[in-house]
């Protein structure tokens, strides 16, 4: 699903307008005829209190046409109309009017009135600002937000928490709204998904307000986010004439005295994930215990008893995962620098190996073109420097995939892969995956894909899907806290097989006989 700008929406709505050969307001009747139709599916007439606050732009004209509908089913509800500015969109007086015609009259706030008295059983409709907001709110108008956050009643926001910036970072966190559910016309924004932005936003679901399809589908936009449909997309069967060959060789290099779970995570994932072969290169120390816990698994040993030294090897794998558990030992430094000087293989890069890169710039320009980063947040501080807000972090990566001409994988709750000036945003992975281990797992199974043939940016963009879904299905039965790595990997063959269910159809009831 393509995640569209401010821009984009905007000349979709114009181009929706001219082609239907209609007018915007005709357009913000739609809008609020589907919350209208969300909200009573839901409600039923319901006698709870409905408190719509709502801006002077569009997306207050959204709340006040929303406001008119449910006067008319008869809803209880109180309008209030926040007067922040002096203007008035032309759409949001045309629908004033016609609230006014049902003699329903709206309260009109400035800085000096008093807030209203919310009930915590009551609800809350957010039509304060829309995704034109390009500067903090008023302090006055904050202090209406606080209220109406600290009140506790439930928050549904239309389009976006109002106080949200679309495209750039917030200034004032205290401005923003929290909303309980957003209600997204045409498509989700980017911000419902940032690590800064995202705690604003409990719930969201898309409403299809009939912008131009031709337009949507034909225009290219810098993020896209990546669910099953996406997934499947890429996905690459088996054929029944092949053999382990046919499915490539994974090396995990990694590994040192204390840390050697991290290889065992590491090059298990890679075989679950799909990998014909999997070796892993250790110190002489983890020979037994991978041997041991791994029987599928081949393994070859440094000269160095606990730590990476030589990092050289005879074999040819078609890919190679490097730096899980492996630290930064001098020697392990000249070890992996002497490797990436001779190294020409696809290589997807993580933990130590991306300290090590971090604290010796200069070896980035040895890495391969398309090699694999994943880094956690701290790691990518190192690598591309602090950053003040988010979209700060995304310019920062995309400037570094271009500079490297690599792929990075920026770790999180919604982890976004990035390559040149395109995000991919991911929708799966829950909060137990907040654990040790699980990076490994990501690791393992990104080079197993990569073993597999898929192209370097398709391997991680499944990668990140299939980890999250194997934690999805494996927290069902651990609960978040109990989840540990060792269950994503034992759910990834159903996280496969869960690209191919069908969502069940409830069943019809028979009819009762007279």
């Amino acid at each position: 699903m393509k995640l569209y700008s401010t821009k984009q929406i905007y000349k979709a709505d114009q181009i929706s307008i001219k082609k239907e050969e209609i007018v915007s307001d005709e357009l913000m009747e739609r809008a609020a005829l589907q919350l209208f139709n969300w909200i009573h599916l839901r409600m039923q007439g319901a006698p709870v209190k409905i408190h719509l606050f709502c801006g002077i732009g569009n997306n207050g004209g959204d709340g006040i046409a929303l406001a008119r509908h449910l006067f008319d089913h008869g809803y209880n509800i109180s309008v209030y109309v926040i007067n922040y500015n002096e203007k008035r969109s032309k759409d949001f007086l045309i629908n004033l009017e016609r609230l006014k015609t049902r003699k329903c009259w709206p309260s009109f706030m400035s800085s000096e009135d008093e807030l209203p008295e919310i009930g915590k059983d009551d609800i809350i409709v957010d039509g304060i600002f829309g995704i034109g907001l390009n500067r903090t709110p008023d302090v006055w108008v904050a202090k209406i937000i606080q209220h109406l956050n600290k009140s506790e009643a439930f928050i549904l926001s239309i389009d976006i928490p109002s106080g949200l910036f679309t495209d750039q970072g917030p200034e004032n966190l205290e401005a923003i709204i929290k909303s309980n559910f957003v209600l997204s016309f045409q498509t989700p924004k980017l911000v419902f998904f940032l690590p800064q932005t995202g705690p604003f936003i409990e719930q969201w679901e898309v409403l299809d307000i009939g912008l131009d399809p031709e337009y949507l589908m034909a225009t290219e936009t810098d993020y896209e986010l990546i669910g099953k449909n996406e997934a499947l997309s890429v996905y690459k069967p088996r054929e029944k004439y092949t053999h382990k060959g046919t499915y490539g060789h994974a090396l995990i290099i990694g590994g040192s005295y204390g840390k050697m779970g991290a290889v065992c995570l590491t090059t298990n994932a890679a075989l679950h994930a799909g990998s014909g072969l999997v070796t892993a290169y250790v110190p002489k120390i983890g020979y037994s215990i991978l041997q041991t816990a791994l029987p599928e698994v081949m393994v070859i040993t440094d000269s160095n008893e606990d730590m990476l030294e030589s990092m050289e090897f005879d074999l040819e794998p078609t890919v190679v995962g490097i730096g899980v558990g492996m630290g930064t030992n001098d020697k392990t430094v000249a070890g992996f620098t002497n490797f990436l000087n001779k190294n020409n293989l696809p290589l997807v890069l993580d933990a130590d190996a991306l300290n090590i890169l971090s604290k010796n710039k200069t070896l980035l320009k040895k890495i391969p073109k398309n090699t694999i980063l994943t880094p956690h947040p701290k790691e990518l501080e190192r690598l591309i420097g602090t950053w003040k807000d988010d979209f700060e972090k995304l310019g920062k990566v995309k400037k570094f995939t271009k500079k490297y001409k690599c792929i990075v994988v920026i770790k999180g709750a919604h982890t976004i892969v990035v390559q040149n000036d395109k995000g991919y945003v991911n929708t799966t992975g829950n909060p137990g995956m907040a654990t040790a281990g699980s990076g490994d797992v990501l690791t393992g199974i990104i080079t197993g894909l990569l073993a597999q043939g898929y192209s370097a940016l398709n391997a991680a963009i499944f990668g990140v899907y299939l980890h999250g879904k194997a934690g999805d299905i494996a927290v069902e039965s651990t609960g978040y806290q109990s989840l540990v790595a060792s269950s994503l990997i034992k759910s990834i063959g159903s996280a496969y097989i869960d690209l191919f269910k069908i969502p069940e159809q409830p069943v019809a009831e028979e009819p009762k006989e007279q």
